[in-house]
């Protein structure tokens, strides 16, 4: 070999593909449910928005994003998320101007300069959910309710729903200042990451992996919030309450983004261990007027794809197909290739899923590949057939066989399913 794909990436094909897919489609039909509608935006954007939206001092903007010039000098980055591009799309396509709630949502690649492990990709594939335009606590309940459902219908067992407040820009800057004189008493405990930030970013300890006993140790946000962010919260947690969401409080939290204000959650997968976080989110308040907006409050949230996927429950039922076609036309002889392929559209039209052979084979492998391919039944093409357009359709479970003009093997093939049940 050559080449190989670069560290930290996937190819996706075969059984894994047709999961993903399955997956996929389960969680549109979802989101679709809740009124949400499908925005894509561009893979890269000008840097700048990301070190405005996501912070300079965070991991992602400082270490990870995966930044180069183009040929004009601009500073271009892969986008690490899509929360920040769904604002910049939001604002300057004007749909602030519509009102209400703008509710969008996304799938697609991401990329971050990371150290690769189980679920976590230098490129990887968020899903994510964004309403826009309101401040009510409702809304932040909407958006951890669809978060949890996500799991759900891919027959997750209940899941775990870590909840906090990281306040506002009213009392985050007085609790910063509470936050720096605290961790003072502690500069010999900190990694070398927290202690080279901790005047810029303090909040970014709570996010680090390295300090948890420290962590314990310092006072929490939610006890310095200001009235506003306290009536918020609590409110919050009354509406998950009324509607039979379990969560737990968990002070640490802040997420890993300089935007979030107020609402921070995480989706937990108990059984899984040190990396158990399957998605998380929260509210935004001030990422309009980041962005060159005026304030408009939002709220979401994000799931990595591979992660998902490889914690799939082995009892998870497929439903969007699993990839096997229902017809295999199979040729015998070199000719034929234009009929075989006229027939094959004319059963797809009727909705059967049909492959068609034309490699040249032995009737042997053609026959294999059928099976591999789950072919319910196969079409055989020889000369004579072709001549008085007909075919001999074989049952590929019960092997029976029967001769077939071609406007007849569609409603054959349809009455023998039923017959079966399919």
């Amino acid at each position: 070999m050559k080449f190989s794909r670069p560290r930290g990436t996937n190819d996706l094909f075969g059984e894994r593909m047709e999961r993903w897919h399955d997956v996929e489609g389960r969680i549109v039909r979802l989101v679709r449910g809740y009124g949400y509608s499908e925005i894509r935006t561009p893979v890269f954007e000008m840097t700048d928005l990301f070190i405005r939206a996501v912070g300079k001092a965070t991991d992602i903007v400082s270490k990870e994003m995966y930044t180069f010039s183009d040929k004009k000098g601009r500073s271009l980055t892969l986008r690490p998320e899509n929360t920040a591009s769904v604002m910049r799309a939001f604002l300057e396509n004007g749909l602030h101007r519509k009102g209400g709630i703008s509710r969008f949502y996304y799938m697609g690649p991401m990329f971050r300069y990371d150290r690769p492990q189980a679920g976590r990709y230098r490129q990887f594939h968020q899903v994510g959910a964004e309403a826009i335009g309101s401040s009510n606590p409702a809304v932040d309940a909407e958006i951890i309710d669809i978060s949890l459902s996500i799991y759900s219908v891919c027959g997750f067992p209940p899941l775990d729903v870590r909840l906090n407040s990281v306040g506002c820009p009213v009392c985050r800057p007085a609790f910063k200042e509470i936050l720096i004189r605290s961790l003072a008493g502690y500069g010999d405990e900190l990694c070398q990451n927290c202690r080279e930030r901790g005047m810029v970013n303090p909040l970014r300890i709570f996010d680090c992996k390295k300090c948890g006993e420290v962590k314990k140790k310092l006072p929490f946000i939610t006890d310095h919030l200001c009235r506003e962010c306290g009536e918020h919260f609590s409110r919050l947690q009354e509406i998950l309450d009324g509607l039979g969401i379990r969560y737990t409080l968990d002070p640490l939290l802040v997420r890993g983004l300089d935007y979030y204000t107020k609402t921070a959650f995480e989706i937990i997968h108990p059984g899984l261990g040190a990396q158990n976080a399957l998605s998380g989110g929260g509210r935004y308040d001030g990422l309009a007027e980041d962005c060159g907006g005026g304030h408009i409050p939002a709220v979401g949230f994000s799931a990595g794809m591979e992660r998902l996927l490889e914690t799939l429950p082995e009892s998870f039922p497929g439903e969007t197909g699993d990839g096997r076609v229902d017809v295999c036309i199979i040729l015998i002889g070199d000719s034929g290739s234009m009929q075989a392929l006229s027939l094959a559209g004319r059963l797809r039209e009727s909705g059967l899923s049909v492959l068609t052979d034309l490699s040249g084979r032995s009737m042997k492998k053609k026959l294999g590949a059928a099976s591999e391919a789950g072919a319910g039944f196969a079409v055989f093409l020889g000369p004579d057939e072709l001549e008085r357009e007909k075919a001999t359709v074989k049952n590929m479970m019960t092997g029976s066989q029967e001769v077939l003009a071609f406007d007849g093997i569609g409603p054959f093939i349809e009455r023998e399913r039923d017959n079966r049940g399919e």
